[in-house]
């Protein structure tokens, strides 16, 4: 695999014929640089070819990936703290998270861990799923099949 952290590659067409304005074919400075992204101004979602672009996950380039990119950090927090916060408390507060709970008779840091973090996790899941749909239909992102 190849290493591409460098946008020097000469294989590549140049801003200038892009036409891109600001380039030096177009009697624009040579001081436009690239995000680094994949899409640049005026290019809409269906254009900008994903597969074979390098994608920046910190500065992302169309509002399409800052869209999904908000819902997956979402999710990421949400979930270290339905995973980690119990253990966490037991660590701090061992009486109280350790109290045997008066409904089902178990410890609550053991029902946290055991039955919180993994219905977390489906709840999450069905969140995400739901989020990915409308984000679609925003963009107008259909997936190949006949809806049967």
């Amino acid at each position: 695999m190849t290493d591409n952290d460098t946008h020097d590659s000469t294989d590549e067409p140049t801003a200038a014929a892009d036409g891109v304005p600001g380039s030096e074919a177009t009697g624009g400075s040579s001081d436009l640089k690239s995000d680094g992204g994949v899409a640049s101004a005026g290019q809409t979602h269906a254009d900008t070819d994903y597969l074979s672009s390098e994608v920046n996950l910190l500065n992302p380039s169309t509002p399409f990936m800052r869209d999904h990119l908000r819902i997956i950090w979402t999710g990421f927090a949400i979930w270290a703290v339905v995973v980690f916060v119990p253990v966490t408390a037991t660590m701090l507060a061992p009486d109280a998270m350790t109290a045997t709970m008066p409904v089902i008779g178990f410890p609550l840091h053991y029902f946290l861990v055991a039955i919180g973090a993994p219905g977390g996790a489906l709840i999450l899941a069905f969140w995400y799923a739901r989020k990915r749909d409308q984000l679609d239909e925003k963009y107008g992102i259909t997936h190949g099949g006949d809806g049967a």
